[in-house]
């Protein structure tokens, strides 16, 4: 029979495991705090530990630390009402099974016990520190994609592994980045963001990897590349879609050896980066266009991170405005209490194409117009009723049957290529109007990068 020790300082806890687990053959014992679970670990020999975060005495991720280091191959399980992305990772880098947000659902609970006994071997753990720091912006999140995210950070932060990050434009993409680097090993050692869409082609490779004094006009000193610059550190590229290929074989090189050669020179440099990349492009389809090299793209996908858009995460949307209110809060000097529910419930039907990025602008512009202590629509600028995603896609798709028909009856050479250009076209100069001309708003709108709306606009 299998020995399942749970460590929860609320009785009733305890005493639903023991209800729950007891009738399906296992054999519960409890514990009330961290000391009492190392203690009945030593004597009782468990199979599994599912263990409560909060606890008096010693809390439940030094509980795990100590645990861990005393019996390395022990399974255990995190549980918590009060689930972070930090606690999550941390729980997953401290070698925790899995982890559990309360209140959970009975089977779902169960299928875990179930699958932890049955596994031979512990997957990777995690495990995050809470952080007292309101500096800077955090991950918000306990839906289940973000948990798994959460999770896969601690995996993976420890190692050098390459990360492949994959999310539309505004899911947070570089706030997950820098989650990797925070628990890495190198984290004392430089961070060092490059957006490759927002460098001119031209200047990219020398930006990456530096030149020697006149390797081209205006080229009157030697400079250092963010490579070099980075040494030791974690580089994090963003955008690496827009790559240009002749730059991304140099860029393999580095990968492949840990060197590479200034604009100009001829000495090779040795260098020692952790690389993480984003994008939020379609490399796969890039590779058989020819615009992506196939060696590079396997050499980045040794582990990927799909960060899912907010219209699939509708479950942390409460947290995220509640935690972009208290930070503008903090900001402005103001004292929201909240959002109104009829602008709450426009919030959950919305389908947000610019993701938390829009988000977190609606709620920084709602907190500087407020007046009160709730935002309400008024403050937003936020339509009083918005059309629900399917009814938008309806529409969409009858518009495009009917300029479809009107192609098709046109007819001529071409007709695919042409449509998709005029369509194209319309796209583009919409997006300009929208924004003012302001082109850097217009590639985030039309979620590409800066350098291929340039060859659009160019085109025209």
């Amino acid at each position: 029979m299998n020995k399942i020790l749970v460590v929860d300082d609320e009785k009733g806890v305890c005493h639903s495991f023991k209800k729950i687990l007891g009738r399906r053959g296992y054999d519960v014992i409890t514990a009330e705090d961290g000391l009492e679970a190392i203690e009945k670990t030593e004597k009782e020999d468990p199979a599994l530990v599912i263990m409560d975060v909060t606890m008096p005495k010693l809390d439940g991720l030094e509980t795990l630390q100590r645990l861990k280091a005393l019996h390395p191959d022990l399974t255990i399980i995190m549980m918590t009402a009060h689930s972070t992305s930090e606690k999550a990772i941390t729980a997953m880098k401290y070698g925790a099974y899995d982890y559990l947000s309360k209140p959970f659902d009975n089977s779902q609970v169960i299928s875990l016990i179930e699958k932890a006994l049955a596994d031979n071997q512990m997957t990777i753990p995690v495990t995050f520190a809470e952080t007292t720091d309101d500096k800077g912006d955090k991950i918000i999140g306990k839906s289940p994609a973000m948990l798994d995210i959460f999770k896969k950070i601690g995996q993976v932060s420890e190692s050098d592994v390459t990360v492949l990050l994959r999310g539309e434009t505004g899911t947070g993409k570089d706030l997950i980045a820098r989650a990797i680097y925070h628990h890495s090993k190198r984290l004392n050692k430089p961070f060092l963001p490059v957006n490759c869409s927002a460098i001119p082609e031209t200047l990219l490779e020398s930006e990456l990897f530096g030149h020697e004094k006149g390797a081209f006009t205006g080229a009157d000193m030697k400079r250092i590349g963010k490579f070099e610059q980075c040494t030791s550190g974690t580089m994090f590229l963003d955008e690496i879609g827009d790559m240009p290929l002749p730059l991304q074989a140099k860029w393999l090189r580095v990968l492949q050896d840990g060197c590479f050669q200034r604009v100009g020179g001829k000495e090779l440099v040795k260098t020692d980066v952790r690389i993480i990349t984003a994008t939020n492009t379609n490399l796969e389809q890039m590779v058989e266009q020819g615009t992506f090299r196939e060696d590079l793209y396997w050499r980045l996908n040794v582990v990927t991170v799909l960060v899912p858009p907010l219209r699939e995460r509708k479950d942390d949307l409460e947290n995220l405005v509640h935690y972009f209110i208290q930070k503008y809060n903090r900001e402005l000097s103001k004292s929201v209490k909240g959002i109104s529910p009829d602008m709450l419930n426009s919030f959950t039907e919305y389908h947000w194409p610019g993701n938390v990025r829009e988000l977190q602008g609606i709620i920084h512009r709602g907190m500087v117009m407020c007046q009160k202590d709730f935002l309400s629509i008024e403050d937003c600028e936020w339509p009083p009723q918005i059309t629900s995603t399917d009814e938008k896609d309806g529409d969409v798709e009858r518009l495009l049957t009917d300029a479809a028909n009107i192609l098709m009856k046109r007819g001529g050479v071409n007709i695919y290529k042409n449509g998709v250009s005029e369509f194209e076209h319309i796209l583009v100069k919409k997006a300009l109007e929208m924004t003012n001309g302001n082109q850097v708003l217009t590639a985030k709108l039309l979620g590409i990068s800066r350098n291929t709306l340039r060859s659009k606009l160019d085109k025209d």
